[in-house]
Order: structure tokens, then C-alpha cells, then sequence
């Protein structure tokens, strides 16, 4: 079991390791560009393909795709970077990951166990175990137990009639999406300038 969960971090931390190079190749093309390696606007255009690849990949390293295999305790499911366990009986931290295409707001409820083990969640029978683990280690705080730290958006997600909860959590989302993806578009572009 515990080495199953290590190469699960390990394949974890490659995938993103892998993305974060991804996105950090423009930055590494201007240097080539300056020797004169490669075309001067190679590295603007390497950069914009980069960060529409960066901003999608991301968020969906962890998610949870079929086949997925649910016990009492544990929640298993396939990732891009192959299969992840978590224990729901030692839940560490769960929140909300927001992310925006043309269709919407795309939610996914990110769960980690004390392992460090990280799934995203996005079918509603997965999250449903999720609530139920969440609301019995609610009932087991008063005997001492460890209590799990669930963000407000997540509880709101979790909610089974989720309300106006997520209206501020959306729009800060989407304001750090808008954010971030422009002062990386303005770097490439001031180093590209030159």
C-alpha cells in the first residue's frame, strides 16, 4: 500500500513538473532565440500555444476519469497521470477548483488525504461519498477526532442544493484565471520586445 501511494505522488509530481516545463519552455526559447537558434518570434508563438496547453492541463492532471471504484473508505479513480487512491476515512484538505471554457464554469470538488494523495472530483457519486465522508468526521469532532479543512466554496459545492455560496469564489476565479493568464502573456511578449 505505501508504495502504491508513493508512486502515485511520484507520477503526480512528474505530470506537474511536466506542465510547469511546458509553460516555462517560451522563457527558455528566448535565450535560444538571442543566440540565434531559432526565429525571433518563435518563442511569442511557442508561448501562446503554451499557455492554452499550460491552463487546460493543469487543473485536469488530477481529475478523476473512468473507471472509477468506490469502497467504504477509499475513493480510486484514473487521473491523466494514472490511478489515484484516497482515503476518506483521513481526508486533509478539500476545495474548489474553478476553471472557464466557452460552455461555463467547470467545477471540480479537489480532495487530499493526509498521504498527499490529490483526486479531483467530478461525478456526482464520487462527490456524494465525499459529503458523507465530510459529515462524518463533522459527528466525530466532538470526541477528538481529526476534523477535515473543507474551504467555504467546497462546502457550498458539497451542499446538496448549492445556492449564491459560489458567486464570490466564481468571480475571484475567474479574475485570478484573467489575471495570471495576462502577466504571462505581457512577459512573453516584453521579453519578445527586447
Amino acid at each position: 500500500m505505501e508504495t502504491t501511494i508513493a508512486r502515485s505522488a511520484a507520477r503526480a509530481r512528474m505530470g506537474t513538473g511536466l506542465v510547469v516545463a511546458v509553460l516555462l519552455l517560451p522563457f527558455g526559447g528566448y535565450g535560444l532565440a538571442r543566440a540565434g537558434a531559432v526565429p525571433e518570434g518563435a518563442p511569442i508563438v511557442l508561448g501562446l500555444l503554451t499557455v492554452i496547453a499550460g491552463f487546460l492541463l493543469l487543473p485536469a492532471l488530477c481529475e478523476e476519469r473512468a473507471p472509477y471504484r468506490h469502497s467504504s473508505s477509499r475513493l480510486i479513480a484514473r487521473t491523466l497521470t494514472g490511478e489515484r487512491s484516497v482515503d476518506l476515512n483521513r481526508i486533509s484538505t478539500v476545495r474548489l477548483l474553478t476553471t472557464f471554457s466557452y460552455g461555463g464554469a467547470h467545477r471540480t470538488v479537489v480532495v487530499r488525504d493526509i498521504h498527499g494523495t490529490r483526486l479531483g472530483l467530478t461525478t456526482d457519486r464520487s462527490v456524494g461519498k465525499l459529503r458523507r465522508a465530510i459529515e462524518k468526521a463533522d459527528a466525530n469532532a466532538a470526541r477528538g477526532a481529526h476534523v477535515p479543512r473543507v474551504s467555504r466554496a467546497a462546502r457550498a459545492q458539497l451542499d446538496p442544493a448549492p445556492g449564491r455560496g459560489l458567486v464570490v469564489h466564481t468571480v475571484l476565479a475567474f479574475l485570478l484565471t484573467t489575471v495570471s493568464g495576462s502577466l504571462y502573456v505581457s512577459a512573453l511578449i516584453g521579453l519578445g520586445g527586447q
